[in-house]
């Protein structure tokens, strides 16, 4: 695996001198695996003997180092934590470097080589905090951080604490978990929807304090299932992260492009070695000064994806980093896939699902309950298409991101990828049989699909 990957089982900022030695954490931030020995701890280059380590694990076991064998392994599953205890001389203040080795299945031998410098002892008390990520998430610690911030602010939390599942399930998803934001939730629909995996007719959660938005949908939905409901397409599916690498000149970014391209399949390998869901579907690259930045483009399964396909590009950043020539440095985001900012690059290119939904909405319907016709409509269109190129607006529609920001609210999806999603192409036409032919494509829809 490359270093920098390697390096994230160590967690920074963990080094800390215990009454009986110094200790550190590590966790688990790459795949399911299995322990069979801790090989070698080195701190400043002075050996630490098997003998004084003592592991201790997130649910309060500690093993010794030396039980930890090919016939008694330790299973360290994916953000898993655990603490390494040295019984040694207390560590000086400042930095210092480790260098461990553990004997694993499957990734074999992995050395980790990091840089700590001892915590402060005595830190001014802030909010609660538990280091073991298991007693973290606990009720216990989740109420002493509302009684902490009760104390701070002199207000009563009487509604935060009202939350009806277990606070461990948030791990992973926040940090100093304290609580929930209540927010009214209303029901749209049901709407009839006609795609290719979804069929039939669905209630629509929207998490709003805004009125009349759930009114208004609901009055749309209504006519749409007159109207015989709406077809759904997706077109296109994908995850983006875009990397820039530096070079010394515009020519050698140029023939790292080629290079790149006679090398997709390695490149694929590295990134792909990181999950059994992404798969690297191809790679894009923009060449401007002496930078090239290449856009990896991801499937990314059920999942919206952003850290499956942040993982997956950094690896295979390590991996041109070893291989590639001429290369400089890189930074694994450039701005350029554009993560949770409106751009133009979404809108032709996609980010997450490209969805088109249409209808044919007859006549008389538009007349008798929206007290409309299709040449008002359209007329309507056209003058609104002027505005919105003159405002330089990526949505010629009117406010997709009202129902997508509700919706993300409702569901627990990312409440900021509404920047992507609110970009919206609308189209028009009235029909031969003069009814009023409507579409919509969000080019940006980033969700999780289930």
């Amino acid at each position: 695996m490359p270093s920098l990957t390697v390096r994230q089982l160590y967690t920074s900022g963990s080094l800390r001198n215990a009454a009986d030695g110094f200790c550190f954490g590590i966790e688990n931030r790459l795949s399911d695996t299995v322990v069979t020995r801790l090989a070698s701890l080195q701190v400043d280059g002075q050996e630490i003997p098997p003998s004084q380590l003592r592991l201790e694990l997130a649910d309060g076991e500690v093993r010794s180092v030396l039980a930890v064998t090919p016939d008694h392994p330790l299973r360290f599953a994916r953000r898993a934590c655990a603490s390494v205890h040295a019984l040694a001389a207390p560590l000086a203040a400042g930095l210092h470097e480790i260098d461990f080795v553990l004997e694993t299945m499957p990734f074999g031998t992995v050395e980790v080589l990091a840089e700590d410098a001892v915590a402060a002892s005595a830190a001014r008390a802030g909010i609660p905090y538990e280091k073991d990520a298991g007693r973290n998430y606990s009720r216990e610690i989740v109420e002493a951080r509302r009684r902490y911030v009760e104390a701070v602010t002199g207000v009563s939390l009487r509604h935060v604490g009202a939350c009806s599942f277990d606070p461990a399930l948030t791990r992973g998803n926040i940090e100093n978990f304290t609580g929930v934001a209540q927010i009214p939730l209303g029901f749209a629909g049901p709407i009839r929807v006609n795609g290719e995996h979804a069929q039939g007719e669905f209630l629509v959660p929207l998490a709003t304090s805004e009125g009349t938005l759930v009114a208004s949908y609901s009055r749309g939905m209504k006519v749409l299932n007159l109207a015989g409901g709406v077809t759904c397409t997706v077109s296109a599916d994908c995850m983006q992260r875009a990397p820039v690498f530096v070079f010394d000149s515009a020519r050698e970014a140029r023939a790292f492009r080629d290079w790149v391209d006679a090398h997709l399949d390695h490149i694929r390998a590295a990134a792909e070695s990181t999950s059994h869901v992404a798969k690297l579907l191809f790679i894009e690259t923009y060449l401007s000064n002496k930078f090239a930045y290449l856009r990896f483009n991801f499937a990314t399964g059920d999942a919206a994806g952003q850290n499956m396909v942040g993982r997956a590009t950094f690896a295979a950043c390590e991996w041109l980093r070893a291989n590639a020539p001429g290369i400089r440095r890189f930074y694994l985001e450039s701005n350029l896939a554009t993560d949770k900012k409106q751009s133009h690059v979404n809108l032709m290119r996609t980010r997450g699902k490209r969805v088109t939904a249409e209808a044919v909405i007859p006549r008389g319907l538009l007349r008798d309950h929206l007290r409309v016709d299709p040449e008002t409509l359209q007329g309507h269109a056209g003058v609104a298409n002027v505005g919105a190129l003159l405002s330089g607006t990526t949505n010629n529609g009117l406010h997709s991101a009202n129902a997508i920001t509700a919706m993300f609210i409702a569901t627990g999806q990312d409440v900021a990828n509404v920047a992507e999603g609110c970009a919206a192409l609308l189209y028009s036409e009235i029909t031969p049989g003069r009814d009023f032919y409507l579409s919509i494509t969000l080019p940006s829809l980033i969700v999780a699909t289930h």
